[in-house]
């Protein structure tokens, strides 16, 4: 990366370099078709093309690339979650990240400052005692600090609300931020060179299943058939997973999220509260990211809410109580598809072409590499791979569940 951008520094011209080819015409069959063009669904067409060469690949958009909720989320970036299974996922997706810019020459502005989670009670000091060890053992950057150390460590924080005083404090060094859209556009773009079709505004709006198998796929530009078909398309998934005759496991909640006006800098890291359920971070631009937990009702609209507003900023004050003459800039929400066991489904289904991608509740865009390469393995090769057993759709039927409720402080 930093040597393409001073080989382009150092011409005498500079062409203009769009990123994205005109929109195609769709053709009549393709070998792939991926149904979702956010950050999941670009990923795994960057990987069949880059790991499988699988290049007749269309992916079918019906707003614009990155609209939906990879540019709507915070763009927390971490692997400190409970179950060995989703550390190791999340650890690799991690990892994965690190490497983003240099190996799609893309830059993602990764920031990796580190993760803070505040414990507020004894039950909060064993639950992080446990994801610690967890962690631990598998490789990731994770430990238990006291009070003392929460404070120097953010020196603004009040360390004791009225009700919930800080006791300790769980860190995790590998947790950051990158630039969400950039990670559409990147993957986005490396797949367009490589001959994957992108398809904006092209909505499904039926699909022809005959037998065990999708043959056809109805849109608003026309009809395609399809060798296999993915589906990733993140708070919607349970209504296109009905236009194939399935029925998943998911509920369908708004999140919402706010920031501020630009401040100084002073918040290095990113930090949450499990008793508030609120966590704040700070943009290289200084406006504040706040955000909390999904709506408790169910449904399918991205508006934001005063109710909401009031409560977030009322739990961020309690953190950080010098805020109170902040302005707010802006409020909005996206749509989250959320499991029994707070996991994602990365799997075949009844259908022996259908692949699903869904399930991801509010931590889709940290997992967005991982899942597209295994995702683009899995559909390749036509069998599950490791990484991806505990995440299957069956096993809400057999009751192997990879429990991760209260993995976050505030369901992201």
């Amino acid at each position: 990366m930093p040597f393409a951008l001073l080989k382009y520094a150092l011409r005498s011209r500079y062409p203009a370099r769009p990123d994205l080819p005109p929109r195609p015409e769709l053709k009549r069959a393709y070998d792939v078709v991926i149904i979702g063009g956010g950050g999941h669904g670009l990923a795994t067409a960057y990987h069949l093309a880059r790991n499988h060469g699988i290049t007749n690949v269309a992916v079918l958009e019906k707003g614009y690339l990155g609209g939906g909720n990879t540019g709507r989320n915070t763009a927390v970036i971490r692997s400190n979650y409970i179950t060995p299974a989703s550390v190791r996922f999340y650890k690799e997706a991690v990892e994965m990240f690190h490497a983003f810019s240099g190996e799609l020459g893309f830059n993602m502005l990764y920031s990796p400052r580190g993760q803070l989670t505040l414990a507020h009670s004894d039950a909060d000091v064993r639950s992080f005692r446990l994801r610690a060890a967890v962690g631990r053992h598998l490789g990731t950057g994770i430990e238990m600090i006291d009070r003392s150390e929460v404070a120097s460590m953010v020196p603004g924080l009040d360390l004791d609300p009225a009700h919930v005083p800080v006791i300790a404090g769980l860190w995790h060094p590998d947790g950051g931020t990158g630039r969400h859209d950039a990670v559409a556009w990147g993957y986005a773009a490396r797949a367009a060179q490589m001959g994957v079709e992108l398809h904006q505004r092209t909505e499904v709006t039926a699909m022809d299943v005959r037998g065990d198998r999708v043959i056809g796929i109805e849109t608003t530009r026309g009809r395609i058939e399809a060798g296999e078909v993915v589906q990733a398309v993140a708070g919607m998934s349970s209504q296109v997973a009905a236009m194939a005759g399935l029925r998943l496991p998911i509920r369908t909640y708004p999140l919402q999220a706010m920031v501020t006006q630009p401040l100084k800098p002073f918040l290095d890291i990113l930090v949450s509260s499990t008793a508030l359920h609120c966590y704040v971070s700070q943009t290289a631009r200084g406006e504040l990211v706040i955000g909390g937990g999904a709506d408790p009702y169910e449904l399918y609209q991205t508006r934001s809410t005063l109710d909401l507003k009031e409560s977030l900023i009322g739990h961020c004050l309690e953190m950080f109580p010098f805020l109170s003459e902040v302005r707010l800039l802006r409020q909005w929400a996206g749509i989250t598809d959320m499991t029994p066991d707070y996991s994602p489904i990365m799997s075949a289904t009844p259908l022996a072409n259908y692949w699903l991608d869904a399930g991801w509740g509010t931590w889709g865009f940290k997992a967005t590499p991982a899942s597209g390469k295994y995702m683009a393995e899995m559909v390749a090769s036509g069998a599950t791979p490791a990484m991806l057993e505990p995440f299957r759709l069956d096993r809400f039927a057999t009751f192997d569940l990879v429990n991760e409720m209260g993995a976050t402080a505030a369901s992201h």
